[in-house]
């Protein structure tokens, strides 16, 4: 990438004048009539380094890269301070463009090429509804796995989930009081919040909880056992119809019954050594690593969430030998994660220096917009069709009504959601606005969707369209207009996955798809494109955006339809 190729210019020459360690910048120009099509603050860091004016380096830097880089810029030229700007050739836009169109997966690299990654992420609790937590964590967790398999990793993809403990017990407790069946999920979130409540309110209820939950995990009464397979079952196969519908699947599930017998044996082995008795219980000391003291093996003896993490990720390992494990949850257990990475660099370093913990931040609704329907947790269904309907609503009001849009409202709601979860960076809380997450006018998963189905309707009109839309005769295509604002987010495709993947960051994706989307857009007002004289090569262009636009939806686990 000609990115790189600047970054390794400017770090030759920071080794000539002996720093070769200093840290420095090359981003993608915002405007690149004024500024180029990259700037780097180089001088500017060089500059206070060796205490000489940065003005006056740059222009000793910039005749320095004009030479170096003379194969792939026509101008280096410095501003301000002391920024460098640099101007590529305009060549390299149009062979982007022509690359685009003949290569399905471009923006596709080999950065992570011998990684083998497991993910974790969504990890529901059977006998609990999907509520918008886990919608967050399974949208992000997607999201991550797709950007690392563009990047080449060998990704697996892992849901964790919690079958037995405490929120199990009481949810059957309630069962039993009430003589109900577990026939619905509704029936479990009603039978939960109940059990819940009278664990909180009553000592009888809650002591009857604690001993029901011990029989749960010894499996010793038919009737619980019975109410358990079917109440879990009915979870496991409810979660697997909003994976469908979210267009996520999984390669392996853990669950808690048997991370927790091995976390079990983990925590008495290590006793003395890395954990310590306290009041029958059993606790890593995590003040020794600046953190706090938790308990991994409560005074009865059974695993706490600690102690079952400690024998997922061992199990996790045998399953799969990986290069690096992510783990992706929302950020209320940040602070008990790195005391569970400390004990577990304590019993397997090699495995807790593979982990990564990416937490995320709340999804929040805006009071009075939307009420619960359990009364005491939004489901990511409630959220689904209430969206839906305000797609619903707008596409009757706006110029997008058609039975296209009717047919398509599933993926055009889950557009909507995803892209309002992963515009922000992960660990940032958000605030869903209904409104915006459903407009067709910008700054939205519709309006991604709706800029892809333009070009599609423009590469199915007459003429050499079809030819053009699979790349055939493009060798014939030249460039008779200078490459403006398209051409230059075309080529800039790659290095933007680049950064998403290597920080963990599809907000990029989502910020630099609105931006190509509002491109094409004011393109496609401002010139004709079929009948034109130059309709060979603005064919190609659109033909160009349209793989990166559907490249870049599918990084975000939306899909990009063809008709809207």
């Amino acid at each position: 990438m000609k990115q790189g190729e600047i970054r390794k210019a400017i770090q030759e020459a920071l080794e000539k004048r002996g720093n070769p360690t200093l840290s420095f910048t090359v981003e993608r120009a915002s405007d690149a009539a004024g500024q180029g099509d990259y700037a780097t603050n180089i001088a500017l860091v060089t500059g206070k380094a060796l205490g000489v004016a940065p003005q006056a380096l740059a222009q000793e830097l910039a005749c320095e890269l004009s030479q170096s880089l003379s194969s792939i810029a026509t101008s280096v030229t410095v501003a301000g301070p002391g920024f460098i700007n640099i101007t590529l050739k305009s060549e390299l836009f149009i062979s982007a463009v022509t690359e685009a169109v003949k290569n399905e997966r471009y923006g596709a690299s080999d950065m992570l090429k011998g990684e083998k990654v497991m993910i974790e992420y969504t990890d529901p609790n059977p006998f609990k509804l999907f509520h918008i937590g886990h919608l967050m964590s399974n949208t992000i967790g997607e999201s991550l796995a797709r950007l690392m398999e563009f990047g080449g990793a060998e990704v697996k993809r892992a849901n964790y989930q919690g079958d037995i403990g405490l929120h199990v017990a009481k949810t059957i407790w309630a069962l039993q009081k009430n003589n109900w069946q577990a026939d619905s999920v509704e029936i479990l979130g009603k039978a939960y919040t109940q059990g819940a409540g009278a664990y909180e309110e009553s000592e009888e209820a809650k002591l009857e909880i604690i001993a029901l939950n011990k029989k749960i995990y010894e499996r010793t009464d038919e009737r619980v056992n019975t109410l358990y397979d079917a109440g879990k079952k009915l979870s496991l196969d409810y979660f697997e119809k909003i994976y469908t519908q979210l267009g996520t699947h999984f390669d392996y599930y853990f669950f808690e019954s048997e991370t927790g017998l091995r976390g079990r044996e983990l925590v008495i082995e290590n006793k003395g050594k890395v954990f310590e008795e306290s009041d029958g219980a059993l606790v890593y000391r995590g003040e020794q690593d600046g953190l706090h003291t938790r308990v991994f093996l409560n005074s009865e003896g059974l695993p706490t969430y600690e102690a079952k993490e400690l024998g997922l990720a061992q199990l996790k390992y045998e399953r799969y030998s990986y290069t690096r494990s992510v783990v992706v949850t929302g950020n209320e257990i940040s602070e008990y994660f790195k005391v569970l990475l400390a004990a577990l660099n304590r019993i397997s370093p090699e495995l807790a220096a593979k982990t990564l913990h990416l937490p995320h931040g709340m999804l929040r609704l805006p009071m009075g917009k939307m009420s619960s329907r359990t009364g005491e947790v939004i489901t990511a269904e409630a959220l689904m069709d209430e969206v839906k309907t305000k797609i619903r609503e707008y596409a009757l009001l706006a110029e997008h009504k058609s039975e296209d849009l009717e047919k398509s409202l599933d993926v055009v709601t889950v557009a909507a959601l995803k892209y309002s979860i992963l515009k922000q960076g992960i660990g940032r809380d958000i605030i869903f606005d209904i409104d915006k997450s459903v407009s067709f006018t910008g700054d939205s998963g519709p309006y991604l969707q709706y800029t892809h189905a333009r070009t599609s309707s423009v590469l199915t009109q007459p003429r050499k369209t079809r030819e053009l839309a699979t790349g055939q005769g493009l060798g014939n295509v030249s460039a008779p207009e200078a490459p403006g604002d398209l051409e230059r987010l075309i080529f800039h495709f790659p290095e933007e996955v680049e950064r998403a993947v290597h920080d963990y960051a599809p907000q990029r994706i989502v910020s630099y798809l609105n931006e190509l989307a509002q491109a094409f857009n004011a393109y496609y007002a401002n010139n004709r494109i079929i009948g034109s004289e130059h309709e060979a090569y603005r064919l190609a262009l659109t033909a160009a955006t349209r793989t990166v636009l559907k490249n870049g939806l599918s990084l975000l686990g939306i899909t990009a339809p063809d008709k809207m």
